[in-house]
């Protein structure tokens, strides 16, 4: 029996296994508690939003986990849906207070995993602030072999660094 499963087995594609949205969440902020937050955005923060970040807004709800530890605001957790080539990836994108990047997590991927993109790659958006410069052939290295998953991390990776800024920073 295992001689006809193990040919079987062999061209099965593997997949990456993804956090869970808590599971990134306490990967992103270690011993945080989170309280969720619903926003609705106006029509005046969504175009803020979408100048700011140099990409579609698709929705004006959104749900910020702002992350405590030890009575101290440690960053915010923004979940950015959107489509890479035909189907949809979901990434965590956490940001600290002062609004650079912490971290950025996918917790799906629909794609072919081929077109994943790779942890090492992935981290060069770390300690990355909203500005002209975050983008592919600035801040960020082009992804060679998954130039749309490219895209899309970086127009999240700015949409969320957007929120935050318009959320948190403007409205204060």
């Amino acid at each position: 029996m295992i001689r006809v499963l193990a040919p079987l087995a062999l061209s099965l594609p593997l997949f990456a296994v993804l956090p869970t949205t808590q599971e990134a969440l306490a990967l992103a902020f270690p011993g945080a508690q989170f309280v969720r937050r619903e926003h609705v955005l106006t029509e005046a923060q969504a175009e803020r939003v979408k100048t700011l970040a140099a990409a579609e807004v698709s929705g004006r709800w959104i749900v910020a986990y702002e992350a405590r530890k030890d009575g101290q605001q440690v960053g915010i957790g923004f979940f950015d849906t959107h489509r890479v080539r035909s189907l949809h990836e979901t990434l965590l994108v956490a940001v600290s207070p002062e609004g650079r990047i912490l971290r950025v997590e996918a917790v799906t991927f629909r794609e072919p995993a081929e077109y994943m993109a790779k942890e090492a790659w992935i981290r060069q958006f770390e300690g990355k602030g909203l500005n002209p410069q975050l983008g592919l052939k600035g801040a960020i290295r082009p992804l060679s072999g998954a130039t749309l998953t490219a895209h899309a991390m970086t127009d999240a990776a700015r949409r969320c660094l957007a929120l935050h800024q318009v959320l948190y920073r403007e409205a204060k």
